[in-house]
């Protein structure tokens, strides 16, 4: 129990820098005026993604997995990650008509409980 606190507690704060580089992106280039709030997500989602393999992969689950296999499962499980962010910002800003920051927050929950599983039981689980 203690080891699963540890890493939940990592997750969370590799997942703040990570949603640090992710919502910068976001705001920046929907209030510049250089994106609409879905394809900004999705380019803070790659942003925050890169920072967030290296991070996790270190001092979350501590992996040895070796890159050429943590890197591919990492890719897939962000995969689905970027498919559920840019379907839940579309549905929530598009549809639904809620402005993009309360969206993504939303978002992110949906996503990060995705990821947390997935990645704790298949990315970085022991060879």
């Amino acid at each position: 129990m203690r080891a699963l606190a540890r890493q939940v507690t990592a997750f969370v704060g590799v997942g703040v820098l990570a949603a640090i580089v992710h919502y910068g992106l976001l705001v920046a280039l929907v209030e510049t005026g250089a994106a609409g709030p879905v394809p900004a997500t999705l380019a803070g989602y790659v942003g925050g993604g890169l920072l967030s393999y290296a991070l996790n992969r270190r001092h979350t689950y501590r992996s040895d997995r070796p890159h050429t296999e943590a890197a591919w499962r990492f890719a897939l499980v962000a995969g689905v990650g970027f498919v559920l962010t840019g379907l839940a910002m579309h549905a929530l800003t598009g549809r639904l008509g809620m402005p993009y920051l309360p969206a993504q927050i939303l978002t992110t929950g949906l996503v990060l409980v995705w990821s947390f599983a997935a990645h704790k039981w298949w990315t970085f689980r022991a060879a």
